[in-house]
This record gives C-alpha cells, sequence and structure tokens, in this order.
C-alpha cells in the first residue's frame, strides 16, 4: 500500500494548506492522472488548481502531461479547473514542503505503531489529514502551525529550509 499525495493550491486562498491523498498499489503515470481527475471534479467551479510534486518519473510523464493537456483543453467546457504544475527541481527533495507534513504525520502515527491491518493503519493517516485540513478551514494560516506540531520544520518554502527527515529516506 502506498500513499499518494498531492498539495493544492486553492484560486483566492492563497497560500492554501489542504492536502489531498488516496491509496495506491502503485505508483505510476496511471495513478497520478487519477488524483488529477479525482481533484479536478472535487473543484468543480475553481478556475484553476495548481498541483506540487517532486521530480519522480511519474509526474512528469508523457500519459501525465497528455493528459493534463486534455484535461485543459475541456476544463471550461466541462466547468472544471485548468491544472497547473508547480514542479520541484530534480534531486531537491528536500525542498518539498509536504515532506514536513508527512515526516510529522510519519512520527505521530505511523513510527512505533501496530496496526493489526492497512486498513487500520489508512484510517489513521486518513484521519489525520482530515484533521489537519479541517484545523487549517477553521482558522487559515500559513503553513507550519500544524495542529499537532510534529513538523520537523516549519512547513514554508525557503532555500536552506530541509523539509524531509533525513532519519527517514
Amino acid at each position: 500500500m502506498r500513499l499518494s499525495r498531492c498539495c493544492t493550491h486553492h484560486p483566492g486562498i492563497v497560500g492554501s494548506t489542504e492536502r489531498h491523498h488516496f491509496y495506491s498499489d502503485h505508483k505510476n503515470s496511471a495513478e497520478t492522472c487519477k488524483l488529477i481527475d479525482q481533484l479536478r471534479r472535487q473543484y468543480k467551479g475553481y478556475r484553476r488548481i495548481y498541483l506540487s510534486w517532486d521530480a519522480a518519473p511519474w509526474h512528469s510523464s508523457e500519459q501525465v502531461l497528455s493528459r493534463v493537456e486534455f484535461f485543459n483543453d475541456w476544463a471550461e467546457h466541462d466547468e472544471v479547473p485548468r491544472i497547473g504544475d508547480i514542479a520541484l527541481p530534480a534531486q531537491a527533495q528536500f525542498l518539498n514542503v509536504i515532506e514536513s507534513v508527512f515526516s510529522g504525520m510519519a512520527r505521530a502515527i505511523i513510527h512505533n505503531s501496530d496496526y493489526a491491518t492497512v486498513v487500520e493503519a489508512q484510517t489513521a493517516i486518513t484521519r489525520y489529514l482530515e484533521d489537519r485540513n479541517r484545523s487549517f478551514a477553521i482558522a487559515p494560516r500559513r503553513a507550519g502551525r500544524s495542529i499537532w506540531g510534529r513538523e520537523r520544520v516549519p512547513a514554508t518554502f525557503t532555500v536552506t529550509n530541509n523539509c524531509k527527515d533525513v532519519r527517514y529516506r
């Protein structure tokens, strides 16, 4: 089981910190396309969403780029947002702000845990992310002031901010 993750920026909400995820047995272009389609349907009525991701090959594959182009060509007709992406440089995973959130989640609910089933682990992950999103929806603020405060570093972009926990590479 892999957790696919995506950070979206909501038009009109500068610096939105909402995180979206789904569970997948594979990390590949087809799964990335599924996530993108899920997001465009979820934000029907918005003009644009931005996807932020690292340099994993499936994020910039021909299949994904073609699908995004197809989606964008139909965006106005389908009344769904156009999709933009904010790709991080290759070999710079430590700049990925979402790594700070996921490092905090890993320490809070995964490390030293003893879930009896994959479903129990997925339930805990989902609850963590839903609680985090709900907290930011109720009291919007800049990323980094997590509801638990367990992120390795503040989840904000700076050149010197190493968001990836070096102990869990």
